[in-house]
């Protein structure tokens, strides 16, 4: 993860009391990857890229693939942008170390098509401000967050951690409603 100036294709939103990243905002027309490039140093890591991902030149992920996340994080966000013919090898992953305790479950939003507005807070409910997602764009929240559909037939599609608790009372913490 950069802390170079803002990208203009990646907004991160932080709390004002310790700068902590709250949601992270991936617009659809990203193009940034250089500025996320892929960790590769050693020529054993340039060697599994050129097997894994049957690429010639493994340093050509540098403008084909982005880390938007810390490594360390629970959720992995990833950007890949590939030619026809590009691949990945068959493959899973597991933990190499015990996944660390959170305070909040981390959630993703895919806009498929419509508009809509996520407004991103605190867990103490600070708003931080208003993502407004199109189709293909995604927002990354690690802590809260209120979603407004704004045209018919609006699709998100959400990805966050699990298990579900069992209840939709047992899986949040609702916060005060904002004034408009």
């Amino acid at each position: 993860m950069t802390t170079d100036p803002e990208p203009r294709t990646v907004t991160y939103y932080r709390a004002p009391d310790d700068g902590r990243i709250v949601a992270i905002h991936i617009r659809s027309d990203f193009d940034e990857f250089a500025r996320f490039p892929p960790f590769m140093e050693s020529e054993e890591e340039l060697a599994h890229v050129r097997e894994a991902y049957r690429v010639g030149d493994p340093t050509s992920e540098r403008h084909t693939k982005a880390h938007i996340t810390d490594n360390a994080w629970p959720l992995q966000v990833i950007v890949l942008e590939r030619a026809p013919g590009g691949a990945v090898m068959p493959h899973y992953h597991v933990p190499n170390e015990p996944l660390p305790p959170l305070p909040t479950r981390h959630q993703i939003f895919v806009c498929q098509r419509g508009r809509a507005r996520v407004g991103i807070f605190t867990t103490s409910g600070i708003p931080l401000g208003d993502v407004f997602l199109a189709a293909n764009d995604l927002v990354l929240m690690l802590e809260g967050h209120e979603v407004e559909f704004l045209e018919p037939k609006t699709r998100l599609i959400e990805i966050k951690q699990g298990p579900f608790p069992g209840t939709d009372a047992d899986d949040k913490v609702d916060l005060a409603p904002r004034r408009r």
